[in-house]
């Protein structure tokens, strides 16, 4: 029951707006509480966790360094590293986060050094993520990614879409066979016409009934 529960919450998040996915939050807060016990449950099938290797990037990076969590889930990045770590997500399972639409974050522009969406570019409206971490993202300012490497149906039409945006991309990796880690930096921040924007849509990640 609770799988087919996870599977069906899964499936929502992956076909809707964001802000649909937060009126379901707030409408019952226990469905994140599902949602992220099935998550966890699936982490324990993969190669490794992801957010171990954001994890270890950030430590890499500056102390000095402002890091922002698109997604953040538990908030364990914030956890983990000796920056400080504003962590977003629709609903805050402790005290670390701040509850929001990853469109639209409670942060000032230009205000942070990192942005970081581990396996959290869900829904529909991608696109508004990154204009929004481009929005708080400094001079120079880094953008990493980790995704599952099924949801791209072209990792090279993704990179061109985000550097649309004003991005450059830095690296790019597929590790563990699994996933994909992109890392780029922002180095325009010209005015964007609506007109000009890439509509980004990445694959549904749907996991099986075993």
């Amino acid at each position: 029951m609770e799988g087919a529960r996870f599977r069906w919450l899964n499936e929502q998040l992956y076909s809707m707006p964001s802000d649909k996915a937060k009126d379901l939050f707030d409408q019952d807060p226990q469905l994140y509480v599902a949602y992220h016990t099935g998550f966890r449950t699936q982490v324990t099938k993969w190669p490794c966790n992801p957010l171990e290797r954001v994890i270890s990037y950030v430590k890499q990076l500056p102390v000095s360094y402002v890091a922002a969590d698109f997604g953040c889930g538990e908030a364990q990045l914030a956890q983990s590293v000796p920056q400080r770590v504003y962590s977003f997500d629709l609903v805050a399972s402790n005290e670390r986060v701040t509850v929001c639409d990853m469109k639209s974050v409670p942060i000032e522009n230009m205000s942070v050094d990192v942005c970081v969406f581990c396996l959290s570019l869900m829904g529909t409206n991608i696109t508004d993520f990154l204009l929004e971490a481009r929005r708080v993202l400094k001079r120079d300012g880094l953008l990493k990614i980790c995704e599952i490497a099924s949801r791209f149906e072209s990792l090279d039409t993704f990179v061109a879409d985000v550097e649309t945006l004003g991005f450059q991309l830095l690296n790019k990796e597929l590790f563990s066979k699994m996933f994909v880690d992109v890392e780029f930096k922002l180095v325009r921040r010209n005015r964007l016409a609506s007109i000009d924007l890439p509509e980004i849509q990445l694959n549904p990640c749907m996991y099986k009934k075993r």
